[in-house]
């Protein structure tokens, strides 16, 4: 089993942020705020006071920590991946599923894990995840073999799928000043990049120093932090009648079939090939669901996602922009961790450290620049040059030999992570400034699902190029490939989206 097989889904799981935007849903009115395309309605509701400048720290401490283990565990499995399966002898191509399942749920649910933080309320759905998260570490960290290893990835990737989207949602309430939410938004995005790039820098080293199953323990004690945090924290919004409506199950069933026929597709898709009959049965019942997710939102009085928001620019094109910066980031460093190991011969220790630099700059970028950006120029500009930036560091990826020193490749790799910086914040900006905040799960899980798609779709096109044969060859076609559609996003970008969103 090649180390591609072990590694080909390095990058599917996490989420640096994501965004939304504005829809028409139900009933009462709701201003819109600059950029947004067309005036917002959204159904009545019951706000609760804003919270206190301390009330707010903590509830914004609490989102970031709970996103940072999120993006965290979806990465740091990969480097500990042939140790898991020294210790549990289930065969890599069974291992591999330890990252594949988590990836997976992570997926399919997320969509309707932002639909039940807006009917429950972001605390609560906040906190389900966090504890089923912890619990399912602890799980991981015991388990005796590796079919129940892989069953609690899969209810990890569940928990996570109600963090993500109401962690942003707990923000987008919290924070009902722009400015002060623009800086709480660009800590969060600091911390899921920051998570993804560490992910295998910590992987390598707990696995290396300690044992692989300390990597899912060390949860237990953050997770318990961030319900702490999250306990002491006020009640912040309460849903409006529409929201609190009868739940959606088609909708419910038909998104996650849609959804999870699509990863699955993918993930397989990159190790069997795309003409395998599982592949493309699994792609026809996610074609299938859709369509009936369609209709079925489409006749609903209170669809669990109002298909109108899909009529929104900003979250169309913001949704486009996630798919493919998501594809940009993790698509190098699953090309790159591989390249590093299989071409360049360095061990996986080295390889994680060659991506340290990464969660330096991104979190320096995020906290200290981008928002500052958005404010100054706004979010479609921001967004813009960003987007450009990151095709412009595919182009310089093609330098890469594996005869350089590391100082060398880490130089490479810089502008990669420099300019994705200013892609995320503005995406969160837009989205959060212009969605209602009794919508902010719905959309936060719209473009999170957007990106993590195009996260699975990048690793799966790429494994399947670099595995043909010539690994430069395939590499050197990806690379162009991600460029060429970042350059897409950005014109897009500049010339449809809302004006500016500061």
């Amino acid at each position: 089993m090649t180390a591609l097989t072990t590694t080909r889904q390095q990058a599917t799981g996490t989420a640096a942020p994501a965004s939304a935007a504005t829809a028409s849903v139900t009933t009462a009115p709701v201003a819109a705020t600059p950029g947004a395309a067309g005036p917002a309605t959204a159904p009545t509701t019951t706000p609760a006071a804003a919270p206190s400048a301390a009330a707010a720290r903590r509830i914004l401490a609490a989102s970031v920590f709970g996103f940072f283990l999120v993006g965290l565990d979806a990465m740091v499995v990969n480097v500990a991946l042939p140790a898991i399966n020294r210790s549990l002898a289930g065969g890599l191509a069974g291992a591999q599923w330890v990252i594949d399942g988590y990836t997976l749920a992570f997926a399919a649910l997320m969509l309707s894990a932002g639909a039940l933080s807006d009917r429950i309320g972001a605390k609560a759905t906040y906190g389900l995840g966090l504890i089923g998260f912890t619990l399912s570490s602890a799980a991981c960290g015991v388990a005796p073999s590796l079919a129940l290893l892989i069953t609690a990835r899969l209810v990890q990737g569940a928990a996570a799928s109600l963090m993500l989207p109401a962690s942003l949602a707990l923000i987008r309430q919290a924070f009902p000043d722009p400015a002060k939410r623009n800086r709480a938004i660009a800590l969060w995005t600091a911390a899921g990049s920051a998570a993804a790039a560490a992910g295998p820098v910590a992987g390598g080293l707990i696995t290396a120093a300690v044992d692989w199953r300390w990597i899912f323990f060390l949860n237990l004690p953050a997770g318990a932090a961030a319900l702490a945090l999250l306990a002491g924290t006020p009640k912040l919004a309460q849903a409006g009648s529409a929201v609190r409506a009868r739940f959606d199950v088609l909708g419910l069933l038909s998104s996650v079939v849609a959804l999870a026929g699509l990863t699955y597709g993918f993930i397989e898709g990159g190790a069997k090939g795309f003409g395998t009959a599982p592949v493309l049965s699994s792609f026809a019942a996610a074609v299938l669901a859709a369509v009936v997710f369609a209709v079925a939102e489409s006749r609903q009085a209170q669809p669990m996602v109002p298909l109108a928001i899909f009529k929104s620019r900003a979250m169309s094109l913001t949704a486009f922009a996630g798919f493919t910066v998501n594809a940009a980031f993790y698509g190098v460093i699953f090309l790159l961790s591989l390249y590093f190991q299989q071409v360049a011969h360095k061990s996986p220790t080295v390889t994680g450290l060659l991506f340290a630099p990464i969660t330096a700059v991104v979190s320096v970028v995020n906290v200290t620049v981008a928002a500052r950006m958005v404010a100054r120029i706004g979010a479609r500009l921001s967004m813009t040059i960003g987007l450009t930036g990151t095709a412009g560091a595919m182009l310089l990826l093609l330098a890469v030999r594996p005869d350089q020193p590391a100082w060398a490749l880490v130089l490479l790799l810089v502008p990669v992570s420099f300019a994705g910086a200013f892609v995320v914040p503005a995406l969160t900006i837009m989205v959060m400034g212009s969605v209602p905040a009794e919508r902010a799960g719905t959309a936060a899980g719209i473009v999170n699902t957007s990106r993590q798609v195009g996260g699975a779709l990048s690793v799966a096109v790429a494994g399947a190029l670099v595995a043909g044969g010539d690994f430069a060859h395939g590499m050197h076609v990806t690379l162009i490939g991600i460029a060429v559609v970042l350059a897409v996003a950005a014109v897009a970008v500049q010339l449809l989206a809302p004006g500016r969103e500061r």
